[in-house]
């Protein structure tokens, strides 16, 4: 059900350790925090830039997932190489460990890549057109993250340390006073939840959340249920910059006449700047350049 994920993903992580490591809990009074509203207006900012961030930054991303619609069910594991390619992204498939498993496919998505930056890097009308489109994404995208800085009411609980680093844990509330301004928007209150902000750096490092209420999307014709869930996490994964680690989605509901349950988990690391179209472009040429005769990699 990638509608619900899409309409989710945009309108709730915006905002926005790892299971061994063990958190000291420390009980902390809202009024001990005076500068909330200044803390999590650096937290809005750094999470924009944190966004644009993931158009410079290739990853490999493991992806689980289980579906059941109706009464056939599914469970698929997908691991790829993700690379902006300037108006997308290529999903280089992987194997399961992470590594290559079939090297002549490699380099075939490899070359499809190097193409698509080739055309991403070039100025004519075409591409004109299309980065366009996409930064008029990014600015709804922007606007949204600006509208959950209002849409919700956030409430100190108290402090945790993760890898000696101190979280500050807040309740998440839909905010009363809120009034939606697109279908983007309706969804922030019909959703709840907790997020945990590094206090040094002003960044999201958690969110949880849960749906409080059914949610309508696509003009009435699916539905996520109340009692959906979902949450990520975020570490700093290159020096100076945030972004996730980790993604959950739990969704019940129902598409058209059907009904749907959806558990999705991903999994990000080994982030790499790759830059811009034309700086992606010359690391792309230079790893096929290494490539052997045969199609072998030497990566």
């Amino acid at each position: 059900m990638h509608i619900a994920i899409f309409v989710l993903a945009n309108a709730l992580f915006l905002f926005a350790g790892s299971g061994e490591t063990t958190q000291e809990t420390v009980a902390v009074r809202a009024a001990d925090k005076p500068n909330d509203h200044a803390l999590f207006d650096r937290v809005v900012e750094n999470q924009k830039k944190s966004d644009a961030a993931m158009d410079l930054y290739e990853r490999l991303e493991r992806v689980e997932i289980h579906k059941v619609n109706g009464e056939n069910q599914s469970t698929e594991v997908k691991v790829s190489r993700v690379v902006p390619a300037g108006t997308g992204a290529a999903h280089l498939p992987m194997g399961t460990d992470g590594k290559v498993s079939d090297q002549n496919a490699y380099r075939v998505e490899l070359e499809k890549l190097e193409k698509a930056l080739v055309w991403a890097a070039e100025t004519g009308r075409t591409q004109r057109d299309a980065y366009e489109k996409i930064a008029k994404k990014r600015k709804e995208r922007d606007e949204l993250i600006g509208a959950a800085r209002a849409a919700f009411l956030f409430t100190l609980i108290s402090s945790e340390q993760r890898e000696g680093r101190v979280l500050l844990k807040y309740s998440m509330n839909p905010n009363p006073a809120f009034k939606p301004t697109s279908r983007a928007t309706s969804i922030y209150p019909r959703v709840r939840g907790t997020v945990w902000v590094d206090e040094t750096s002003g960044e999201l490092a958690r969110i949880e959340g849960e749906v409080t209420e059914d949610i309508s999307l696509g003009l009435f014709l699916a539905r996520v249920y109340k009692g959906s869930r979902f949450m990520q996490e975020r570490y700093e994964m290159v020096p100076g910059m945030w972004l996730p680690s980790f993604s959950q989605y739990d969704f019940d509901g129902r598409k058209f006449l059907s009904s749907f349950s959806l558990h999705e988990r991903t999994f990000y690391s080994n982030y790499r700047r790759v830059g811009g179209p034309k700086e992606a472009l010359e690391l792309v040429r230079a790893e096929l350049k290494e490539m052997r005769p045969g199609g072998v990699a030497s990566r």
